[in-house]
Formats: structure tokens, C-alpha cells, sequence
């Protein structure tokens, strides 16, 4: 709009605490990892990390703001296969589905099978029908209660909560539960 900007930042990188930092050498020297990257990882340039991962919903004000400003000719957007978390020295997809639920291996046999429900629940939700309610009142019941009536233990609530719900902190927890299931609907 033919204004000019002045752009001041602590660090040799944009964006302070949520940028994306490259190279990888400079993201070595941020959180002071012993010597440079390894070869295998080729190019420091090749490289992009974000410190604090942006998910864009597909029709958000953000997406709108990028279009209007012409950023978008410099990113490029892809449909995101999953989530995933490492757990156990290995990195497991995170289910969004009936059918992964019941072949991840991030849960025992009985977690997969709460679990499970638990996505037919989210899945069947409409917070305007009381018939799909189930005993839940969405404005009343937290989610933590929530987890409780289907439940569920630490691991699985962990990654429902920030890997398909997207939050960051735990205090959704002890907020009514209607924006967090409709949140885990809008990930599906």
C-alpha cells in the first residue's frame, strides 16, 4: 500500500520468537548444539525450521490477508497427510480416523478401542441436535470431563489436545468442550 516499514529485531533472523530460522547451522547456534550439522543433512540452505510450526486453515483470515498482500507468489500451500509425535525413540502418525486409530501404535489394544469411540463421538457431534450430545453438555462440560467419560489417559489426550486440536497450552482442558470437539471435527 506505498508504505515504507522499518523492521527492527534482536536477532539476525525475522519473526522473534515464532520465526523460521535458516540456515541449519544458524538454528545449531540458537539452541547451542555441540558442532555444526551433520553431512547427511546436506545443505545448511537447504533448510527451513520453523520454532513455533504455522498451521493455516484453508479459508482463515490469514489465508485472505496473504492473498490481498500477494505474499502467496512467495509460498507455496500443501494439504497437510497428518500430524505426527515421537514417542518411543520413533515417530508415530497421530490417528484422526476410526481406522488409524485402531492400527496406530502409539495406544495399547483398549486405549485404541476408547479412543475410537471417542472419534465416532467427535465425528457424530452437532452442537445444534441435543440428540448427539450423549450426556455432554457443550457449554457446560469440560473437556477434561470429557476425556474422562471416554477414558482416555495422559499420551492420548496429549496429542488430541495439540496435535488435532491445535493448542498450545493445556488450559483448554477446564474450558467447555464444544470449540475443542469442533476444532478436532475441523482437523478430520
Amino acid at each position: 500500500n506505498a508504505k515504507k516499514v522499518l523492521h527492527m529485531d534482536r536477532n539476525p533472523y525475522y519473526g522473534g520468537e515464532s520465526a523460521s530460522i535458516t540456515p541449519l547451522e544458524d538454528l545449531y547456534k540458537r539452541f547451542k548444539l555441540p558442532g555444526p550439522p551433520p553431512t547427511s543433512m546436506g545443505r545448511g540452505r537447504d533448510w527451513n525450521v520453523d520454532l513455533i510450526p504455522k498451521f493455516l486453515m484453508a479459508n482463515n483470515q490469514l489465508v485472505k490477508m496473504l492473498l490481498y498482500t500477494e505474499v502467496t507468489s512467495y509460498l507455496d500451500f500443501k494439504v497437510t497427510e497428518g500430524s505426527f509425535v515421537y514417542k518411543g525413540g520413533k515417530i508415530c502418525k497421530v490417528p484422526s480416523t476410526q481406522a488409524e486409530a485402531l492400527v496406530s501404535s502409539l495406544m495399547g489394544l483398549f486405549e485404541k478401542c476408547r479412543f475410537r469411540k471417542f472419534l465416532v463421538y467427535v465425528a457424530n457431534f452437532d452442537e445444534k441436535d441435543p440428540r448427539t450430545f450423549e450426556d455432554i453438555h457443550p457449554k457446560k462440560t469440560t473437556m477434561r470431563d470429557v476425556y474422562k467419560k471416554f477414558d482416555l489417559g495422559q499420551d492420548v489426550i496429549d496429542f488430541t489436545g495439540h496435535a488435532l486440536a491445535l493448542y498450545r497450552t493445556d488450559d483448554y482442558l477446564d474450558q467447555p468442550c464444544c470449540e475443542t470437539i469442533n476444532r478436532i471435527k475441523l482437523y478430520r
